[in-house]
């Protein structure tokens, strides 16, 4: 035996046996959890009724170990774009493993990240050049970054509400006070609500903007901007020499029936795009930062700046594969095209029922980013119910019928966001009819039981019991 042979084989007496591990240690994941991880993650699954015990999943199916199947209307916060497991994803990443590529050599130009980089810009032609990270928020971090260097300014409008991720960068743009509590001081951004024209542009008339950062679609709460918000704020913003960067980590590919949110509105062309979550096909973290050639032009102006903003594991071979499978699944199996048509037959659906619920408010959103909105009843009875949530706790009628879905239906929802009587759908996009028709029946047996002051509301008392604790 070669040196060579003897060092690709594993030692048996060493070798680790992954299947053996979770067979040994499997049934002990809530402990360990509790124990070196957040712990309030296992506490409050408990206290919902989330703690589930899965043992496998595939495409918008989770299973348990008696073979029960659990629709994912959740997708991994979006991440399971085309569903989990696919085989085309499965097949490259053990391709690239077994081709054992010199990755991450740092000193050489490896074919992949130019591919995949070549793949991504075919679906965004005003767009030139791209940077691989690992997540959602470096690819804002970098957007961040960039804008400001190429501009020379110092602040960032956001919207209120807005999303964009929790590093420090990222946080600065972020809407939500409740994830921002106690960690100042941040960046010196500027919150404008979503769709203000006149507001953007007192704002810009200081004229120390470099960007507005916006998603397509917000996803606390599923908002969307007025009908020509985004080419008005586009206009806006140049006119001011400042840039627009679209937050496309949650929309993008494919998730509002466009490859990318804001191509819904004729004429934007964002000077920078963010993505992540579904181009990681499930497997291998990998986000991305697409911009215009001048702007990565500016900001690696010589050789003396070549690493000026890079990333550890970008561009590595194993997410970049993922990367490549998941755009070929995209085009081959008309992705794109299966959530316009399924989106629409999802969201018409349930907008039906809003005349038959007085306390389902709104449907709303595009493709399959749907939102549905519960709101305050008319009847005397139900307005009593709906009161004793609301003084609890805002969001707990959402979480009423969260969990009976999951519980009673074996079907996996969130809400949107925190205080908001908001429920968030965005499963795999590849679901089709067999999964809208499941999702529609069991929303409607669990609006049926609410509004006939069924097992949800006795439910509800535990969950007031518990905002109350919480205080």
């Amino acid at each position: 035996m070669t040196t060579a042979e003897s060092a690709s084989e594993p030692s048996q007496a060493g070798e680790f046996d992954l299947g053996k591990l979770l067979a040994e240690r499997g049934a002990e994941r809530y402990e360990l959890h509790t124990r070196y991880l957040n712990h309030q993650l296992p506490r409050m699954l408990h206290t919902i009724g989330f703690d589930k015990v899965y043992e496998r999943a595939e495409g918008a199916y989770f299973y348990d170990a008696d073979g029960n199947d659990y629709l994912d209307m959740l997708a991994g916060f979006g991440v399971m774009g085309i569903g989990r497991h696919h085989p085309v994803v499965r097949k490259a990443l053990h391709d690239v493993l077994d081709a054992r590529l010199a990755d991450l050599t740092r000193f050489d130009c490896q074919p992949l990240p130019g591919l995949l980089a070549e793949k991504l810009l075919a679906h965004s032609p005003h767009l030139d050049r791209v940077f691989f990270g690992n997540s959602g928020t470096e690819a804002v971090e970098g957007a961040l970054k960039f804008a400001r260097f190429v501009t020379g300014r110092p602040r960032v409008l956001y919207c209120a509400h807005a999303f964009h991720g929790l590093t420090t960068g990222s946080l600065s743009v972020n809407g939500e006070s409740g994830f921002r509590d106690g960690f100042a001081p941040l960046l010196p951004d500027t919150a404008v609500p979503l769709g203000d024209l006149d507001a953007l542009e007192r704002e810009l008339r200081r004229g120390d903007v470099a960007a507005l950062i916006v998603e397509p679609i917000q996803g606390k709460g599923v908002l969307t901007p007025p009908p020509g918000y985004l080419l008005a704020a586009q206009e806006l913003l140049h006119r001011h020499k400042a840039l627009l960067i679209a937050d496309e980590v949650q929309t993008g590919l494919g998730r509002t029936g466009d490859f990318y949110g804001y191509q819904h509105e004729d004429g934007v062309e964002p000077d920078l795009v963010c993505v992540a979550k579904a181009l990681s096909g499930g497997y291998v973290p990998v986000g991305a930062t697409l911009g215009k050639d001048w702007i990565f032009k500016k900001v690696y102006s010589s050789m003396d700046r070549v690493l000026v903003h890079s990333a550890s594991f970008g561009s590595n071979a194993q997410a970049m594969a993922a990367g490549l499978a998941v755009l070929s699944v995209m085009e081959n199996e008309q992705v794109v095209a299966n959530v316009r048509a399924t989106g629409e037959r999802l969201r018409s659906r349930l907008a039906a029922l809003t005349d038959r619920y007085e306390m389902l408010a709104d449907v709303r959103g595009r493709g399959l980013m749907i939102g549905i909105e519960f709101g305050r009843p008319k009847s005397l009875k139900l307005r009593g119910r709906w009161a004793m949530l609301q003084a609890a706790r805002k969001g707990l009628f959402a979480q009423m019928v969260v969990v009976p879905l999951l519980q009673r239906h074996r079907i996996l929802t969130q809400v949107s966001g925190d205080h908001m009587e908001v429920i968030k759908l965005i499963p795999p996009l590849i679901i089709g009819e067999r999964e809208v028709d499941r999702f529609v029946d069991a929303f409607t047996a669990v609006m049926d039981d609410a509004h006939n002051g069924g097992l949800v509301w006795d439910f509800g008392k535990t969950l007031v019991k518990q905002a109350v604790a919480n205080r």
